[in-house]
């Protein structure tokens, strides 16, 4: 049997498609599970051994430059190489628009959310087959559902993210008595004080630990520094792709973060993990996994430094 997955972003929902993966390696050991995801995340599905085929897709980047003929050469190459094999079955997990399109180029019976569970309803016209999935559990779970939906599976089968850190030796500088601080995220506003990081930071010190700030962008990065700044020994890695990141994270006793895909990561890498929602509520998006995993706060209820430092020092016991 061959399968396609679609789930094209973001960071923390291609994150929270893998145990899928591991649902239909368990279940159908035979199969060649490919997978169709934005090409900034490409790297995510590679850490699962299970993932045969990683096809990327550039919709973010293709959609600023549609004038540009290499963007309509690019949407050809996609279309071909989507299009140029047969699938048993090509599973939509994603329920948008976009993922419908994109799986609708594939061949293969396509598989989503019915129009009543989709995220937009217009896609299920799109799926051959749809199914009828509670909105009011995890997002984790509403993947896997659908997946024991469509191949007729237990839905009760042990989460399991399938991943492991690459065997790459570009930690940043994380070791065992790291602590890695996610302190970036999309949004202005689902962004914790900085100097909240400051006061997490130097309890963290005083505690033997060394606080890791890894960021991308040159805004993250300027305030990274500024908070490191404030912490003796404080790290700032270079820039790093996903999976440096994720070898970074894997090494560390704890991570601490906003509302962001790479604390999604750290709990699919069952590292001791502590969310900060702000702006967002974490009920149906927020950290999941078997290991320490705490989400604190909610839209419009900030976590207090002594709240977060509280649940660390469960996490490091």
């Amino acid at each position: 049997m061959r399968i396609l997955l679609v789930k094209t972003s973001s960071l923390g929902d291609v994150v929270h498609n893998l145990p899928v993966v591991s649902d239909l390696r368990r279940c159908l050991p035979g199969a060649q599970i490919d997978w169709c995801v934005e090409e900034a995340f490409a790297d995510i599905p590679r850490l699962h051994p299970a993932v045969a085929e990683v096809i990327p897709v550039a919709l973010r980047r293709w959609r600023k430059n549609l004038g540009r003929l290499a963007t309509w050469r690019e949407l050809r190459d996609f279309r071909r190489r989507i299009g140029e094999r047969d699938y048993d079955v090509v599973l939509d997990t994603q329920g948008l628009l976009k993922s419908a399109l994109i799986a609708r180029q594939a061949h293969g019976r396509r598989c989503g959310y019915a129009a009543e569970a989709a995220r937009e309803p217009l896609a299920a016209r799109f799926y051959d087959s749809t199914f009828v999935i509670p909105r009011n559990v995890h997002a984790v779970q509403r993947n896997r559902w659908l997946a024991a939906a469509a191949f007729d599976f237990p839905v009760d089968l042990p989460l399991d993210y399938g991943i492991s850190p690459p065997p790459v030796d570009t930690s940043g500088g994380a070791d065992r008595a790291s602590v890695v601080l996610l302190t970036a995220t999309s949004r202005d506003d689902k962004l914790w004080g900085e100097a909240h990081w400051c006061a997490v930071g130097r309890a963290l010190i005083e505690r033997g630990l060394t606080p890791v700030l890894p960021a991308g962008s040159p805004r993250e990065r300027q305030r990274a520094e500024r908070i490191a700044a404030t912490l003796a020994g404080a790290i700032v890695p270079p820039p790093l792709g996903l999976r440096q990141l994720a070898a970074l994270i894997a090494r560390a006793r704890l991570a601490i973060g906003v509302d962001t895909g790479l604390a999604h990561l750290a709990a699919a890498l069952r590292v001791p993990v502590v969310a900060l929602y702000i702006a967002t509520e974490p009920a149906l998006t927020g950290v999941y996994g078997s290991g320490f995993v705490r989400n604190l706060g909610r839209s419009g209820a900030a976590p207090s430094v002594p709240e977060v430092l509280a649940v660390a020092a469960q996490a490091l016991r």
